[in-house]
């Protein structure tokens, strides 16, 4: 891209949470952002608020241009008219987080998975296969526009056991599906990678933050190494602008070690660690192609 043109991205689920802070991110370093989730009623729709014109207009604020697009991940259809707008708008797309996610309400509840409802699947649903029909939609116009990131929000849960069984399938299909749409995309410039995100501090968990013995509990460690959205946001805009971003395309991250290796930083100046040893290693991509 010229100095002159402006960064073009779609941050999928970003309502709230992990999106919206990756979103805010993205907007502080000048890009338009193309927010996205079904969050659109003033917040009364979802018990921990947030809506996608909110987050949209505090892209603005951040010194972005915000994009607030009502869409229900579950929907091909809403999708693909998604990825036609930003088409027609913009003519280009730089980024792609893939982030919208169903978290079931049973999901960290403890005990075997025939003990919950078979609504944890919702995951494989809105997660593991709208990230595909997302990337399958913006494919075109990331090819046409050259030099594009795909990052896909992952998790340590892809090889240890974390939340059971469809958790662990749907992270794990994550991460593969990254490998796999690197090798499709390797020709036409455009880096793919699954990134594995430490623990963050979202509205979601901040009430375990708030527990007076919180550190003390066993997630204490981890909730002291915590990440925050924004964190995560800048490591994203860090390795679309690495010259190293193809060399990177088709592995799993963590962003913690990212973070580190490209020198960055939370704002309170702490740098997350690596659960790397606690809850294992990414694992690696096939050099065998078959086609």
């Amino acid at each position: 891209m010229t100095a002159d043109e402006v960064k073009v991205a779609v941050v999928t689920g970003a309502s709230r949470g992990v999106g919206k802070g990756i979103a805010l991110a993205l907007g502080a370093a000048g890009a338009t952002v193309y927010v996205t989730g079904r969050s659109s009623d003033g917040g009364k729709d979802h018990p921990l608020g947030g809506t996608v014109q909110a987050t949209a207009n505090a892209v603005t604020a951040a010194g972005g241009k915000g994009i607030a697009v009502a869409c229900d991940h579950s929907s091909d259809e809403q999708v693909q008219q998604l990825f036609a707008q930003v088409a027609d708008e913009q003519g280009r797309l730089d980024i792609l987080v893939n982030n919208a996610t169903a978290v079931p309400r049973e999901l960290a509840k403890p005990g075997p998975f025939w003990d919950k409802s078979l609504d944890l699947l919702l995951i494989l649903d809105v997660g593991q296969r709208s990230h595909y029909v997302a990337s399958y939609y913006a494919a075109p116009l990331m090819i046409k526009t050259g030099g594009g990131l795909i990052a896909f929000t992952s998790s340590y849960g892809g090889r240890c056991y974390m939340h059971g069984a469809a958790y662990g399938a749907g992270k794990a299909g994550v991460d593969k599906m990254a490998m796999d749409m690197a090798v499709d995309f390797r020709d036409h410039g455009v880096a793919v990678n699954s990134l594995w995100l430490g623990f963050v501090r979202t509205e979601r968990n901040e009430p375990l933050f708030q527990h007076p013995d919180a550190m003390k509990g066993p997630y204490g460690k981890f909730l002291a190494n915590h990440e925050t959205p924004d964190f995560i946001g800048r490591v994203i805009e860090a390795l679309h602008g690495d010259e190293k971003r193809m060399e990177r395309s088709g592995r799993v991250l963590i962003v913690a070690e990212v973070a580190e290796e490209l020198g960055i930083r939370e704002a309170d100046g702490r740098q997350p660690k690596s659960n790397r040893d606690a809850l294992g290693a990414p694992p690696e991509p096939s050099t065998v192609v078959v086609r």
